[in-house]
């Protein structure tokens, strides 16, 4: 069973922390913490996340500015970002918050069922993301190590299976695209669209072989 995607959740107050927690909690994820910009760093090091929930408002280091490392790091920059504040913040916090590189921002109070939706369509979305990325490297494994050269009956075995997986693949995909079109939160174009065209190159470097 794939471990659970994880959710980085970045607030310098404890009520807040938790109060994301419990909304969370029914879904298939496991949140992390951390009270500062410096703490979110350092767990980024070491950690992959699915998705980043993070407070523009912090003593110290800011949300914009904690985005601002981690879309400077390779090793981060594409991890999908939502920005979470005070309604009274400043007018250009918006504006902001999608020039740091964020896919949405959302103003406290949130409503819990809004937040809750579209953190499980980018959950979903990593998950793809990761069976895809598996699937990918058992097909190259799998012809590497089984198909050798002029080895026909091997194929003819290996091919049903591979294609099964991807037809699979592609009807889960078919799912999560069906949830991102319900709904209508543009800031999960990109992500979709990129994920389609991974799975589109998947497929067609399948179909050469048979």
């Amino acid at each position: 069973m794939p471990d659970r995607a994880k959710i980085l959740l970045v607030d310098d107050r404890e009520e807040n922390l938790i109060a994301l927690e419990a909304i969370l909690s029914s879904l298939d994820l496991i949140p992390v913490r951390a009270k500062s910009g410096e703490e979110a760093l350092k767990a980024l090091l070491g950690t992959e996340f699915a998705l980043i929930l993070l407070d523009v408002r912090m003593p110290g280091m800011d949300g914009f500015e904690t985005a601002a490392h981690i879309k400077r790091r390779e090793r981060t920059r594409n991890i999908p970002i939502i920005f979470l504040t005070v309604v009274d913040s400043a007018p250009d916090y918006a504006f902001r918050s999608y020039a740091a590189g964020a896919v949405d921002y959302l103003t406290k109070p949130f409503d819990p069922w809004v937040l809750r939706a579209k953190v499980a369509v980018f959950v979903e979305l990593y998950n793809m993301n990761r069976r895809l990325a598996e699937q990918a490297t058992m097909l190259r494994e799998r012809l590497g190590t089984e198909l050798p050269p002029g080895e026909s009956s091997d194929q003819a075995a290996v091919l049903p299976e591979l294609s099964r997986r991807l037809t699979a693949v592609e009807e889960e995909l078919g799912r999560v695209a069906e949830l991102v079109r319900k709904s209508g939160d543009p800031g999960l174009s990109g992500p979709m669209a990129d994920l389609s065209n991974r799975l589109n190159h998947l497929r067609a470097g399948f179909d050469a072989l048979t």
